[in-house]
């Protein structure tokens, strides 16, 4: 049975592991969340040890052929765009290695015309020197797309379904290939059989209510666990943050729920990776970092050529599909537009530096493609 076929039977036909998940989200009180914390954190030190995996994500481009309305990449958003070439990618990447990444996620709107897989592969080729681990997050493609970029060297895929509600899914997404529910929603299963050895899945918070996409969320989780066993599976927990368009969500989802909901996760997927962006604000990812989180991004950039300036020759508008000269009015910054804000705005070095006064090893590389040589 595909994942499209369990999810729509879900509400009939939910594991023992989901109705316990289920029960793990529900209202709790001060005390029973408490309970529940101390639970996340020792599984977490069980399992993971005090470290924390650091990672930056790199922006290849922000065009787009989707509308989507809670993206600031969405095709109709009058933004400035562009897309790196090899060259300023190769910068933008020698800039987070001299921070200490060597772990990064190479992050790109959905645009055939752009961000072709002979552009990933090439771009995975080029970084592979100065990173042990590349990942990326593009829109969706065939097993076979994904091989060359494999076999270039990136190791993950990431890929959020959004919403696992199809209702939802449809009003956000109105017009473009990300349409197609079913198609993104496989994605997944496809890089496994590709060959990524990390696949990471998210939901979107604040497109409908947080305790359902959850149950979504979890339904996935325990899918691939069972039929990409050889891959390492993480999990990402965002929430909704201002971006181009103005996109007002309807649901909200409280800092004392993310927390709980981390907290579930870990209960029930005790070897999972589960990923902290920088769209939360630091004091809150302070707190969260002892309950279950593994896996935090640092010194974020949303935009292509943030970290160093490239590209800013090359912006221009798209209007219906048409490059356009963009006309820059007094005050507005020469750069690409990112892809939403993000809220913890400390470098790099100083997200290591608290993690090691609370007692946590910053990780920066725990992969190498050697590993595999024999």
């Amino acid at each position: 049975m595909s994942f499209a076929q369990l999810l729509d039977n879900l509400p009939l036909q939910k594991s023992q592991l989901l109705h316990r998940f289920e029960d793990l989200i529900s209202p709790k009180s001060d005390a029973e969340l408490e309970a529940l914390a101390q639970q996340s954190r020792a599984l977490t030190l069980q399992n993971f040890g005090r470290t924390m995996r650091l990672f930056a994500p790199l922006y290849l481009s922000n065009e787009c052929i989707n509308n989507c309305r809670y993206c600031g990449f969405s095709r109709d958003n009058p933004i400035l765009r562009v897309t790196l070439n090899l060259d300023q990618v190769i910068a933008e990447g020698r800039y987070l290695a001299q921070e200490g990444f060597r772990q990064i996620l190479l992050v790109a709107g959905e645009h055939p015309k752009f961000i072709s897989q002979n552009y990933l592969a090439d771009c995975v080729r080029a970084l592979a020197p100065d990173f042990s681990s590349i990942s990326i997050e593009v829109g969706p493609m065939e097993a076979a797309d994904y091989v060359p970029i494999v076999e270039a060297g990136a190791e993950g895929l990431v890929v959020y379904q959004e919403t696992y509600d199809r209702e939802v899914y449809a009003e956000m997404h109105t017009s473009g290939p990300k349409r197609d529910f079913n198609w993104r929603l496989d994605c997944a299963q496809r890089g496994y059989e590709a060959g990524f050895r990390r696949i990471g899945i998210g939901a979107l918070f604040g497109l409908t209510r947080w305790q359902e996409e959850a149950v979504g969320l979890a339904a996935h989780a325990e899918y691939l666990l069972k039929r990409c066993w050889q891959a390492q599976i993480t999990v990402s927990l965002p929430r909704l943050r201002p971006a181009a368009g103005e996109f007002h969500p309807a649901f909200s989802m409280a800092d004392r729920e993310l927390a709980q909901l981390i907290c579930a996760f870990r209960i029930t997927f005790p070897q999972v990776g589960i990923v902290l962006s920088t769209r939360e604000r630091a004091a809150l990812r302070d707190v969260l970092v002892s309950l279950g989180v593994t896996i935090m991004s640092a010194g974020s950039h949303t935009e292509p050529g943030g970290y160093t300036g490239q590209g800013v020759g090359n912006l221009h508008r798209t209007v219906r599909g048409r490059i356009v000269a963009p006309e820059f009015q007094n005050g507005e910054d020469a750069l690409a537009t990112g892809q939403f804000e993000i809220s913890d705005e400390r470098s790099p070095a100083e997200v290591a530096a608290f993690l090691r006064r609370s007692g946590f090893e910053p990780v920066w590389k725990d992969w190498d493609p050697a590993l595999l040589a024999s």
